[in-house]
């Protein structure tokens, strides 16, 4: 590589500079901190497992989007984590192994292979949130106000949340039992809502024609409240479990709208993505302007059973890197206290110096000691003067 060459990152993977690593780090502390408030205990997993744990769970996408090194202590493959999920899941299974729910959060970096979409990173800074250990309604409402009031926390105003239960198609794919081949090319013509596509795959792989029909309405049932009632009557014939997970997504519809009236709510009953994990609801967070969801999340039970303990949980996780966009403009620094002194001190003036620096300091002021090539700026406003042996803080002229 040529010298001129050298500083390149590779694509999809980027630093942050001053102001904006500033502007995460404040952020990541708030939403810890607003985790903290609803009950949600920080955890903080190890950046590379050992692939028999960290690819587990979560169906073969983690396998592909995770960088692989050989340990060369053991000789055993790691992984380095594309998600901290399976990560919190096996800590709440094997590690904490507590009775009862179990509230834990993380903020991490996290490396992907290849970007899971086009304006995606490589190197998001995953934050999120995961209840263990309990299946019920209250668990999907709050993990779902959880992940709302974060992005309210991150100054988005106009949020759209989408909701739709992996439950309807798994109930039905189950009554049709397609050829896997045909099962995974109608899959992949649902997500993509292709009406050619989704008729090609129904009719080369699902014989029975009332099944047919229901797995070909899927792909209109998304829009509105009134997709529930829609979905009531094209699916009548279907299995019990249809009915239970429409629901249930009523259910949490109702509380969410109640508790935060001003997000607008969208149904999509053909919306599959994690279908190979999660087990029920499925949600992510829109908002204007944004190619990509800004969080997403969705119950995915019995996750642990692979670590020797099966328990309900859902979650969600978000991008801090994405939320930059709608934070406010970052402090640039007007406002700090320079320290500029001319005549040299001696030992007794600079103790006192050093111990006034350190009150403001403490009080949340920053201040900064000019060095010899330092050139005074706009960016400082005050300045810390001794003024008849007393250090005092003034405006700069």
């Amino acid at each position: 590589m040529a010298t001129a060459d050298r500083w390149l990152l590779p694509d999809g993977v980027e630093e942050l500079l001053p102001p904006q690593a500033e502007q995460v780090e404040q952020l990541r502390r708030k939403l810890l901190d607003l985790y903290r408030s609803w009950g949600y205990e920080l955890v903080i997993p190890p950046l590379i497992e050992f692939t028999d744990s960290l690819l587990v769970g979560l169906g073969s996408d983690i396998d592909l989007q995770t960088f692989k090194v050989v340990d060369q202590l053991s000789g055993r493959t790691m992984g380095i984590r594309a998600d901290i999920t399976p990560q919190a899941a096996r800590i709440d299974a094997h590690s904490l192994r507590r009775q009862g729910p179990a509230r834990l959060c993380y903020a991490g970096s996290v490396l992907h292979t290849k970007p899971k979409s086009l304006m995606a990173s490589r190197s998001p800074i995953q934050l999120g949130a995961e209840l263990y250990g309990d299946g019920g309604l209250a668990s999907d409402v709050e993990i779902i106000t959880l992940m709302l009031a974060t992005l309210q926390a991150s100054g988005v105003e106009k949020i759209t949340l989408d909701l739709g239960h992996v439950g309807v198609y798994r109930a039905l794919i189950d009554l049709a039992q397609p050829a896997p081949a045909q099962e995974q090319r109608l899959f992949d013509a649902l997500q993509r809502k292709s009406a050619v596509d989704i008729e090609q795959a129904i009719a080369e792989g699902i014989d029975n024609g009332p099944v047919a029909d229901m797995l070909r309405s899927l792909s209109q049932l998304n829009g509105d409240s009134s997709v529930l009632p829609r979905a009531r009557s094209l699916l009548a014939s279907a299995p019990a479990e249809v009915a239970i997970a429409i629901d249930r997504l009523e259910q949490v519809a109702e509380r969410i709208q109640a508790r935060m009236p001003q997000v607008d709510l969208y149904f999509d009953l053909s919306e599959l993505r994690g279908f190979h994990y999660h087990t029920g609801l499925v949600f992510s967070a829109l908002a204007p302007g944004c190619g990509q969801a800004l969080a997403n999340g969705g119950r995915y039970d019995d996750i642990g059973e692979v670590f020797g303990r099966a328990r309900p949980a859902t979650g969600f996780n978000t991008d801090l890197k994405a939320l930059l966009g709608f934070l406010p403009a970052a402090d640039s620094g007007v406002g700090s206290i320079l320290v500029a002194v001319a005549a040299e001190l001696s030992p007794e003036q600079d103790s006192e110096l050093w111990q006034r620096v350190e009150q403001l300091r403490d009080r949340g002021e920053r201040v900064v000691f000019a060095l010899s090539e330092q050139q005074p700026s706009d960016e400082f406003e005050r300045q810390l003067v001794l003024r008849a042996g007393q250090w005092l803080v003034e405006a700069r002229g």
